[in-house]
């Protein structure tokens, strides 16, 4: 409970700031987690990516201010932190479907986005299985990407570089390497707060490292569920993790990386296991 309170604490954050600098960084503070796993926990609880959450919250007060005055198009982009004009136009637009400049019209239709509450709710009776292992730091090798610090813009990186490494034959000659647990390949999002972001595909080896790149994955305690089906039911899975496992397990995020294990990686007939990095509370 007291996880979900701190998001709460981050949702007031948000609404205090609205016409100032909201950083994913004092946000994750508040949640006590690393940027990248709160910009993770909101887009599954919340079902909307943090940046797209904010935009919504700040055009629905922006057509209010609209709305209610004489106050400049200029004015109120530059009151919601928007540097120019057309900047503010295109937002403006992609939420509410009209120009700024149209909202004073009698009859015009707007949007409006509140803010979220986040609670727990109990979902079904579904069963999750899971395994608490504590393991020492190891190394992989593979190929990496750099990640964005908004995650919402990453969403076309990782697919990609999973249909290049097939096609160049980088993941066969990965699981050529493969030596050491855990066995599978493996997609390791290496994302902490004081590190450049980056994706990696890779496997766990003792073998020479060749023309792919090293890295090592800290010692952690890692909350570890399996799962099978199509590759898309890993995000099925990795959202009941955070809105179903985490609030009530005795558990938060630890700083390390999240780790996909494929141990089949048929895209039809996946079986995976989703690593998380937890501490106890």
């Amino acid at each position: 409970m007291e996880w979900v309170e701190r998001l709460n604490q981050s949702i007031n954050y948000i609404e205090g700031h609205l016409t100032g600098e909201i950083e994913a960084e004092q946000l994750a503070r508040i949640a006590c987690c690393s940027s990248y796993h709160f910009q993770r926990m909101f887009t599954y609880m919340a079902g909307v990516t943090l940046a797209e959450y904010i935009r919504r919250r700040k055009m629905s007060l922006a057509a209010v201010d609209l709305q209610g005055g004489n106050a400049r198009i200029i004015d109120i982009a530059e009151k919601y932190g928007y540097q120019s004009p057309t900047a503010f136009n295109r937002a403006f637009q992609a939420i509410h479907g009209v120009a700024p400049s149209s909202v004073k019209e009698e009859g015009v239709s707007v949007k409006s986005y509140p803010p979220i509450t986040f609670q727990i709710t109990v979902k079904g009776v579904e069963e999750m299985n899971y395994r608490i292992e504590t393991k020492e730091d190891f190394r992989i090798i593979g190929v990496s990407a750099p990640l964005h610090q908004e995650i919402e813009k990453n969403f076309s990186i990782v697919p990609q570089m999973w249909v290049d490494a097939a096609a160049n034959g980088t993941i066969q000659r990965l699981a050529g390497k493969m030596d050491t647990p855990p066995l599978g390949l493996l997609g390791v999002s290496a994302c902490g707060d004081a590190e450049q972001w980056k994706y990696f595909i890779a496997v766990s080896t003792t073998k020479e490292k060749e023309d792919f790149e090293e890295y090592i994955v800290p010692a952690s305690t890692w909350a570890i569920f399996p799962g099978e089906g199509t590759n898309q039911s890993v995000q099925y899975l990795e959202q009941r993790i955070v809105t179903e496992w985490l609030p009530t397990s005795g558990y938060e995020y630890a700083n390390a990386p999240d780790i996909e294990v494929y141990l089949n990686p048929d895209p039809q007939n996946a079986k995976y296991e989703v690593w998380i990095p937890v501490v106890k509370k």
